[in-house]
């Protein structure tokens, strides 16, 4: 199958959404699939794989809580366009076409069969609910509709029409359980890991700092392993110099560095505060063997306590709460009983979300798309289904 993927974000900027498009290109190649990529990329020094197309550079817009890198104009609306003529794909695979991006670009250019993946939680978004009517036209024209979790189902449903498959974010297992930590770390004091960007206050870096001033008069050798981009005096919390010279930071990393800051941690923290609808570094981590400390958001909840007769794979704490969140880590840092559980849990969870496991479930889509493309019947296609055990 011949499958041209479309991502709104730029490849050079680190993201859930350009990783999870690299792991789905670089699966689906794996399975024999003929895949492609156009992308926004910002830096014109940086290699790309052969299967990647350049499509321009990005414009920063605000937007639910961040700041998404997003690529709108008349040189990547003609790079799309040849692109498209050029591919002759089976099947096109957008990501987040509700956005002013490459990918909604891509999809009033596109004919024949059209999947969608929407990977944005944000129920009260003022700009879908205005554009819900002008947007509607434009995504009459998908043959299939992939959320990542429950929560991006519920913004389509809500402010989209329409409904979609459930389909995880993935994550490559292996790499991760093979990782080896850092030189000098964990070390013997406790170890806590953030990744995540510090420009955005959604992450909870400033909750996490706030816990560990909260920690380090009790552990005298804590430590925090932080891996972002950006100036730790920019948090919205003040660092006291005792807690600075326990930060190390390591800046932007690589696929293969992130794995090993992961397994170089007694504990990773997901402090976030709100808006998320999946939490792709939980996989990562839980991949990774590392217990996890996580704010008990829904969408959080979801992936780390699934149910279904599984154990929960993190301690969770209060969203926002810098009090709750230090309980929860010295916890988990203080009993090797409960490390060793969660990292069970987690081994037992993340299986699922392989990527051997999440492409197959896209071709099916895929398949359906092209189906439902061709004039068959909905009747005569296999119904997509969500993984086992994913809840609805």
């Amino acid at each position: 199958m011949r499958i041209g993927l479309v991502s709104p974000y730029p490849w050079d900027v680190p993201g859930g959404v350009v990783q999870h498009i690299a792991d789905l290109a670089a699966s689906l190649r794996t399975a024999g699939h003929d895949a492609q990529v156009i992308t926004p990329v910002d830096d014109d020094e940086v290699p790309l794989p052969s299967w990647v197309t350049r499509a321009g550079r990005s414009v920063p817009i605000p937007y639910n809580k961040s700041v998404s890198r997003l690529t709108f104009g008349v040189v990547s609306a003609t790079r799309i366009r040849r692109w498209l003529s050029a591919g002759d794909f089976d099947v096109l695979h957008l990501h987040s076409p509700e956005t002013f991006s490459l990918s909604l670009l891509a999809l009033f250019n596109a004919r024949g069969p059209i999947v969608a993946t929407f990977h944005a939680s944000n129920p009260r978004s003022r700009i879908l609910a205005a554009l819900q009517a002008p947007l509607q036209v434009q995504l009459e024209k998908l043959s299939g509709r992939i959320a990542v979790s429950p929560a991006a189902r519920a913004t389509i449903v809500e402010h989209l029409g329409g409904d979609a498959v459930v389909v995880p974010n993935g994550v490559e297992v292996a790499r991760f359980a093979d990782a080896t930590p850092l030189p000098g770390w964990p070390g013997e004091g406790g170890a806590v890991g953030f990744l995540g960007r510090i420009d955005e206050p959604r992450k909870g870096l400033a909750v996490l700092l706030a816990a560990a001033e909260e920690m380090v008069a009790s552990r005298p050798g804590l430590r925090l392993l932080v891996a972002s981009l950006g100036d730790l005096d920019k948090v919205e919390h003040p660092i006291s110099d005792r807690l600075r010279s326990r930060i190390t930071l390591l800046g932007q990393v690589s696929e293969s560095d992130k794995a090993r800051m992961l397994a170089s941690v007694d504990v990773y923290a997901a402090p976030n505060t709100g808006a998320e609808s999946f939490g792709i570094v939980l996989l990562e981590a839980m991949a990774a063997g590392t217990p996890i400390v996580a704010s008990g958001l829904d969408a959080f909840r979801r992936v780390l306590a699934p149910g279904n007769g599984m154990d929960a794979a993190a301690e969770f704490a209060t969203p926002g709460d810098p009090v709750s969140l230090a309980d929860a880590v010295s916890k988990v840092l203080d009993s090797p009983d409960d490390r060793a559980r969660l990292r069970a849990a987690g081994s037992a969870i993340v299986g699922r979300y392989d990527w051997s496991v999440v492409t197959a479930e896209i071709v099916r889509v895929y398949e359906t798309a092209i189906a439902v493309s061709k004039g068959r019947h909905v009747s005569e296609v296999p119904e997509p289904v969500e993984l086992p055990d994913v809840p609805s």
